[in-house]
């Protein structure tokens, strides 16, 4: 079965065939580094990171290009108000998004591609589309006028007409209220470059297609992004870069994220649900909320509630737990036939993920084989004392390979010596107990709990809390 993908431009999966062979081009669009980075953000790259991970893992070679966007009226507005220069802020949270990335481990992006380094392919783009009249120049900037582009509004699927009409950027001078800065002349003292229609700064849009024609040319494979940013950013990416360069399409695959809400109830710092990424890695770790994320298709609208959350800790946690515990059986160098029909298990798990993930990357199917995997291993490991060491490196292997495309499984369990776990143990228990004094049994109940997903079983007796490990 190919890998298919789903094209949100013609809103169907489509087999995935790259332009040049096996090299795929893919570009994301990246943040606007004015403030932290937050959990829509998380949701988004972490995705992008998962399907960069399943290319490699197909055997693709990947050019994967990510832009920051350290030109933005944001930055400048924030930057005045914290009266700092607003490469100065950009700088700040760049770095600041470069940690969560790393914090999430997202580490696929080949390269991070600053609007502001590319000021002048940015000006040899908007030349173009002025010598071939896509374009004009007023008082105030320069503007692409959509009326020239006849496929406007194609990706949005919106008509053309009323959006000619669509209020994007305010301006008097335009000639049609949708049509969007290309260039934006600016005063004396402002934050700007120096250009053929004066100092200014680019507008938004024009900055990722110069980018993309720098380093992909005229036609790429792949571009992602939230599914907010359809119209009309890739809207006018297209409208650029096709009117630029005279190519269509100027992508192949249009890839989508699908929304994030806390609660329910879309993220906003006005109803006091906005979560910064190093708030969430403060509560929950990057293994939980990459498999939490996994867990709902990245097309999908997710919501952020501490029960799936924890679903995802469990189901993390017992993967770990049947990878150790098949590590305790005693190796041994004939194969029964409980294990042959192990070994079919593992390739029957393998298949499924396979087939789920070349299904438009469907992590929450992939991540099912991995957990039905678990279980009969589970299943083997309570009925016997020793494993076929060969089958035993497959199983370890099979979750390790397959965890790794979503970023988990990789961690190695370190085992504790006996004197150290009861020193531990003993501490745990006398933490309990303060709680149990106090009739805080919601906390006391959650330690058991998260004991015994590590495979440790508390008894409460007359005598005191004892403890075992649960094989």
């Amino acid at each position: 079965m190919p890998l298919r993908v789903y094209n949100t431009l013609t809103r169907r999966k489509e087999d995935f065939t790259p332009i040049h062979g096996n090299r795929v081009y893919m570009f994301v669009c990246g943040p606007t580094t004015y403030d932290l980075s937050h959990l829509g953000h998380a949701r988004t790259y972490i995705a992008y990171d998962i399907i960069a991970r399943y290319l490699r893992y197909k055997g693709y070679t990947l050019f994967y290009v990510m832009n920051i966007t350290d030109v933005d009226d944001k930055i400048i507005n924030r930057a005045r108000e914290l009266g700092v220069e607003p490469l100065e802020l950009a700088r700040r949270y760049e770095r600041a998004f470069y940690e969560d990335m790393a914090s999430l481990g997202v580490d696929t992006i080949n390269l991070f591609a600053r609007a502001s380094e590319h000021i002048p392919e940015i000006i040899d783009q908007i030349r173009v589309l002025l010598e071939k009249g896509y374009a004009y120049e007023t008082e105030t900037g320069v503007y692409y006028d959509i009326t020239k582009f006849r496929d406007y509004g194609a990706l949005s699927r919106q008509d053309p007409s009323e959006l000619r009409e669509h209020r994007i950027e305010p301006d008097p001078t335009k000639k049609n209220p949708g049509d969007f800065a290309l260039w934006k002349k600016r005063g004396p003292g402002e934050m700007g470059w120096d250009s053929p229609w004066g100092w200014g700064r680019p507008g938004w849009h024009i900055e990722d297609t110069a980018i993309t024609t720098h380093y992909f040319g005229p036609q790429y494979d792949i571009h992602g992004g939230a599914i907010e940013l359809i119209f009309p950013h890739h809207e006018a990416e297209i409208a650029q870069a096709e009117a630029a360069t005279g190519r269509r399409p100027l992508v192949r695959y249009w890839v989508h994220t699908g929304i994030l809400k806390i609660h329910g109830r879309k993220m906003s710092k006005s109803l006091g649900n906005f979560i910064t990424i190093r708030e969430a890695l403060e509560k929950y770790q990057a293994e939980v909320l990459r498999f939490f994320f996994a867990s709902t298709h990245y097309r999908s609208t997710i919501d952020f509630n501490e029960r799936g959350l924890e679903q995802a800790r469990r189901n993390l946690q017992t993967l770990y737990n049947v990878m150790e515990k098949v590590r305790r059986l005693t190796p041994k160098e004939e194969m029964d036939e409980d294990e042959a029909r192990l070994e079919e298990e593992v390739e029957r798990c393998r298949r499924s993920f396979i087939e789920a993930m070349d299904d438009d990357f469907n992590s929450p199917k992939a991540l099912t084989s991995l957990l039905e995997l678990s279980r009969e291993v589970n299943r083997f490991a309570d009925t016997h004392k020793a494993i076929n060491e060969r089958l035993l490196q497959k199983i370890l292997g099979a979750f390790r390979e397959l965890g790794g495309i979503f970023g988990i499984l990789q961690r190695e369990e370190k085992e504790v010596d006996s004197e150290t776990l009861k020193g531990l143990m003993d501490l745990i228990i006398e933490v309990r107990q303060i709680f149990r004094e106090r009739r805080e049994w919601q906390i006391s109940d959650m330690i058991r709990e998260r004991l015994r997903d590590l495979g440790i079983l508390l008894e409460d007796t007359e005598e005191g809390t004892f403890w075992k490990r649960i094989k």
